[in-house]
């Protein structure tokens, strides 16, 4: 009994954690300047409850919403309508039905996105013409006092992938794409996972395809998705075969510094994982080993991650601020993140452990970036940074789609 009461407990405290970023996020969809009244730098030009132009949207859809969910959860509303929500929650479909989807969503998606990779990216993106190909120039040995060059070249695993790609392939632009469609099917295979439901898997795919943010940066090399597909592999193994996540993690890392709080939400997934108290135990140390490792090297190293620290309160609450005008055209994302992030502790409620899971790794990529910009001057939120935060908010709407269909005996 206490340990079921310590297990919602902690359900709790997650969606606490979850629901307070989230409210801070969608505070400045509907007052976009509240922030910056405060913090910003021409503070007393601004007018703090001005709404925004998605605010009359975003509350009259989240009251839609909610009316309905709560209306659905006391069973108030008709049984015809009611019974069909059920059979969609607990509909499910055959292994090969599921591999025939899955090829015929990709193959819509490869082929329109292919296109993409005849673009020429020095005309679309600065920081490819000004920052990566003249890091690509000097790497791996060659040194240089620009910062973000240096910055660069300290991605070791993401500038060995990308000069792969340029030098075998001829193209820098396709290892970057075919990174993205694997981050597609690892979101289906993480949903699946997580729910034991392959529909629930490409109900994730489709939320995650239908995003803008994420078709936008798919094909994109200087804002590549390497470190995304490790994370989310780090993630998935932890049921499979653990001692390959810490390995997958630093490979992320060492794509993108950014992802280095996130091993805190994996000990969180492999906490509510259905594996061996000793297989949890391993996996603990070996990411404590990993993490004193990784921290060791950097500040060992010549490495420009040891010099970027510079602290600056102000800018934490101003990073949810950009967070929500990032992905302003992400409008399915920015309607029901609120209605999935008090979902999931529902769902948590039902014995799906997981959804604690998807919470804390919501909540963990929408803080991320505040917590960025507070403690470092060398970063600025850029809207492909929150790939993984789409990812996962794939991943909780096909929970919705988790509920297994009882049989009586």
């Amino acid at each position: 009994m206490s340990n079921m009461e310590n297990s919602q407990k902690v359900s709790y405290a997650v969606f606490f954690c979850a629901l307070v970023a989230v409210l801070l996020t969608l505070t400045t969809v509907i007052f976009p300047a509240m922030f910056s009244s405060i913090f910003g730098q021409y503070s007393e030009k601004l007018d703090a409850f001005e709404l925004g132009y998605q605010s009359i949207f975003l509350i009259v859809s989240n009251i839609a919403i909610f009316g309905f969910g709560i209306a659905y959860y006391k069973k108030k509303i008709p049984s015809l309508i009611s019974n069909g929500i059920e059979k969609i929650r607990t509909f499910e479909i055959s292994k090969k039905v599921a591999v025939i989807s899955l090829a015929v969503i990709l193959a819509i998606y490869v082929g329109l996105s292919a296109p993409e990779l005849l673009l020429d990216e020095g005309k679309m993106w600065d920081d490819y013409t000004a920052v990566l190909l003249p890091g690509l120039e000097i790497w791996p040995f060659g040194e240089s006092d620009d910062v973000y060059i240096k910055e660069q070249n300290d991605r070791y695993v993401r500038m060995f992938l990308l000069d792969v790609s340029l030098d075998i392939f001829q193209n820098i632009k396709l290892l970057p794409f075919i990174a993205s469609i694997l981050v597609v099917i690892f979101t289906y295979l993480l949903t699946a996972q997580f729910c034991q439901k392959r529909f629930a898997g490409i109900i994730s795919i489709i939320v995650l395809l239908q995003s803008y943010t994420f078709l936008k940066y798919d094909t994109v090399a200087v804002y590549e998705n390497f470190w995304v597909l490790f994370f989310l592999i780090s993630l998935y193994v932890i049921q499979k075969k653990w001692f390959l996540s810490p390995i997958f993690y630093i490979l992320a890392f060492f794509t993108k510094a950014y992802v280095a709080p996130f091993f805190i939400m994996t000990l969180f997934t492999t906490y509510r994982a259905q594996i061996s108290r000793r297989t949890k135990i391993a996996i603990l140390i070996s990411y404590i080993v990993v993490v004193v490792f990784t921290v060791s090297l950097v500040f060992v190293s010549d490495s420009v991650y040891s010099d970027v620290i510079d602290v600056d309160n102000s800018k934490f609450l101003l990073g949810f601020q950009s967070i929500s005008s990032q992905l302003r055209f992400d409008l399915f994302f920015i309607i029901t993140l609120l209605p999935v992030t008090v979902g999931l502790m529902f769902l948590s409620k039902n014995k799906l452990k997981h959804a604690d899971s998807i919470l804390i790794l919501i909540f963990g990529t929408i803080i991320a970036s505040p917590l960025l910009v507070t403690f470092t001057f060398h970063y600025e939120i850029l809207p492909y940074r929150f790939v993984p935060l789409l990812v996962f908010f794939s991943v909780g709407v096909g929970m919705f789609f988790s509920k297994k269909l009882v049989h009586s005996s």
